[in-house]
């Protein structure tokens, strides 16, 4: 109903148009066509100085009080130094932008057609060319030099004190994997992919596997101030890990590891009191179209203290343990399992 009626909205705008210039037409025939051309041109003058305030009035407006520029408050420290690029791009980009288009409207009203002034013909000067040229590549320059720094630094090597989360994306969900008490992700092979029992086709001839932790659902749990390493990868397509509240995105390619690393500076739960909202929730979605389900590709994110995540992963068990329970020892769970007798070089058809 709300399409109909921008339709409308329109239509009727189009039509107001063509009466008005339909009236302009008739006052020019009765005034006659030079009497009522200067007096239309005074009148597109001013209006020019209208509207520029108009413009200006509108864009305060839609920051402020309609469709803020800033997203939330960044909660990782790669996100404070996106802001920061952000904010100090908008400045130089907004100054610019208000000066020449304050100039636009400003020279439009000056210098408005008047019967003892002549226009001015000028059709060429390499000392301004130079200027208009010069000025914008080195601004750019500056502003591109700031943000390869903050990528290099990102995409560079985590430190030593790092967890690892492996993130893969499938037509149409995420795969989280945390390695176990070794504190090491084990071996994969892709041709041991089986969405029945191996959704990664982890190598279980790889004893550093079998307590790896899987969550098919793709849920990540990541620990305030500790930095975190994630190891990106696709099973299918094309897919993007977004996260958009630590203001990182890196590409989920099939065949290729990607990875990228930042450190939570806001847990869940300090984020719900800084937003006011009860029901706030970190997410992962896929930041590339990557077919007809691409719409259900999230999953939630916590952030946690580490007395928290550690509780967390003392619940969980391993993938190995789900897939198999036979190789699980059921009367000491916390005994060390036992390594199973796996053909690896068998072929399992992926899905």
């Amino acid at each position: 109903m709300s399409g109909f009626l921008i339709i409308l909205l329109v239509a009727a705008i189009y039509v107001v148009l063509y009466q008005v210039s339909r009236s302009s037409e008739l006052i020019a025939s009765i005034q006659g066509e030079e009497k009522f051309d200067k007096k239309r041109n005074k009148i597109l003058a001013w209006s020019m100085l209208v509207v520029f305030a108009a413009f200006m009035i509108g864009i305060v407006a839609c920051h402020n009080y309609m469709m803020p520029l800033m997203a939330p408050e960044a909660a990782s420290d790669y996100g404070v130094e996106y802001d920061s690029m952000f904010v100090v791009t908008l400045v130089i980009t907004g100054i610019v932008f208000f000066v020449t288009q304050a100039l636009l409207f400003w020279f439009a009203y000056k210098y408005q057609r008047k019967d003892d002034r002549k226009a001015f013909f000028f059709s060429h000067s390499n000392k301004l060319e130079m200027i208009w040229t010069t000025v914008p590549a080195v601004a750019m320059a500056v502003l591109v030099a700031i943000g390869l720094k903050n990528w290099f630094t990102v995409t560079s090597e985590a430190p030593k004190n790092k967890m690892q989360i492996e993130i893969v994306g499938k037509q149409f969900n995420w795969i989280s994997r945390y390695p176990g008490k070794d504190g090491v992700l084990g071996k994969k092979k892709y041709t041991l992919i089986n969405d029945k029992d191996n959704v990664l086709g982890q190598d279980w001839t790889d004893k550093t596997n079998l307590d790896d932790i899987v969550i098919p659902t793709g849920e990540i749990r990541l620990i305030k101030g500790k930095p975190v390493e994630l190891i990106i990868g696709s099973r299918d397509v094309i897919h993007d890990v977004g996260l958009s509240h630590f203001r990182v995105k890196m590409d989920a390619v099939p065949g290729i590891t990607t990875t990228i690393w930042f450190t939570p500076i806001i847990t869940t739960a300090e984020m719900k009191q800084k937003t006011g909202n009860e029901n706030f929730v970190y997410e992962l979605s896929c930041d590339q179209m990557c077919g007809k389900g691409h719409y259900s590709m999230r999953a939630i994110v916590i952030v946690e203290t580490q007395e928290e995540h550690d509780a967390w992963m003392a619940k969980q068990q391993s993938y190995y343990a789900q897939n198999h329970p036979e190789a699980v020892p059921a009367a000491n769970p916390g005994a060390e399992t036992t390594q199973p007798v796996v053909d690896s070089s068998k072929k399992i058809t992926m899905k």
